[in-house]
């Protein structure tokens, strides 16, 4: 580390390689945490986590049995080992709790007073934090597989939510009802929406992912609606007539955008994940190409070594710019 900065120093290397390094180090660093649990509430498999953005302190977690719990994940008794408890939880029991599995659990993105869970029931409901009782619930005609709420929205309070049709609804929580659906005939999807996203850079820009293997973005102030459909050849021909205009081969079943709301990753059934330009659409990067001896991945930011004085400047090398552990639980051992 003495020697990045004393190259900085120097001038000798790039502003951001030491940011890299850094960045590198820590994510290869990456393990599970040896000292902490969670408190285990949940009957069946857990669907969603959602850790709110204010504290950092407090996590919803969201079950196939339709329950919902709130965990306070900070550390109260000063132990070295300890287990994140349960504050509080919507069980079985209670009156408003969902009848079928939870798929979205969200944070109300400006404070812990409120917060929102989608589910298979067909509904939408917002929830008060302190009385743990239901302030809105939206019904819908399908099943519900995702709903997000913009984190820098401040002319809007819109939920998107993807169902079972082809469409994207949006639900105004100000005046609690389904404002607008967004549905374009000739550019929208065509099977159902299994994932949505509000940009962090822009409040209007909405992407969606659908099992028609196809994502798209959307400016919901336009009436034409759809911006970019994303296609991984990048506008060029395939051999293939039916991926064309297509992020992935197989239905895309997850997205979200970058902190600074530059790129876009999505994740498919064909065992692929990509990141986006949401600029322009541009399929930048395919980060993980997935098979059966494939279990582990870190993508990280590539280093590039000093160019050294006799050499070209095309012999730049490229380090690090993924690190995969090709380890299966199926080999043999001994």
């Amino acid at each position: 580390m003495l020697g990045f900065f004393l190259a900085r120093q120097a001038g000798l290397d790039d502003p951001l390689r030491l940011r890299r390094a850094e960045s590198t180090r820590r994510v290869l660093g990456l393990e599970l945490n040896k000292d902490r649990d969670v408190e285990r509430i949940h009957g069946s498999g857990v669907n969603t986590l959602d850790i709110e953005p204010v504290e950092a302190r407090y996590m919803l977690s969201g079950g196939s049995d339709g329950v919902i719990v709130l965990y306070d994940l900070e550390n109260s008794s000063r132990q070295p080992y300890y287990t994140c408890k349960a504050v509080c939880s919507v069980g079985r029991n209670h009156p408003d709790v969902h009848k079928y599995s939870v798929e979205t659990v969200q944070w109300y993105p400006h404070d812990t007073g409120m917060f929102t869970s989608s589910s298979f029931d067909k509904t939408l409901k917002v929830w008060d934090t302190n009385t743990l009782q239901t302030a809105d619930v939206f019904n819908f005609e399908e099943t519900v597989y995702s709903h997000h709420m913009s984190p820098v929205a401040t002319k809007h309070c819109l939920v998107a939510v993807g169902t079972r049709g082809p469409k994207v609804q949006l639900c105004d929580l100000k005046s609690g009802s389904c404002s607008h659906i967004l549905q374009v005939i000739f550019a929208g999807h065509r099977q159902e929406i299994l994932a949505v996203s509000w940009s962090p850079r822009c409040e209007y820009v909405l992407a969606t992912a659908s099992a028609d293997s196809r994502v798209k973005l959307w400016d919901v102030r336009r009436a034409s609606g759809c911006l970019i459909t994303l296609d991984q050849h990048n506008g060029k021909k395939s051999q293939a007539v039916e991926s064309a205009n297509t992020a992935h081969n197989g239905k895309v079943n997850g997205l979200c955008f970058t902190s600074d709301g530059l790129h876009l990753l999505t994740v498919g059934t064909d065992n692929r994940m990509r990141l986006w330009n949401s600029s322009n659409g541009e399929n930048t990067l395919e980060l993980y190409s997935g098979s059966r001896d494939c279990n582990i991945l870190a993508w990280v930011p590539s280093l590039y070594e000093p160019v050294p004085d006799d050499e070209e400047p095309t012999t730049k090398s490229q380090l690090n710019p993924a690190f995969e552990d090709a380890w299966s639980s199926s080999d043999e051992e001994g």
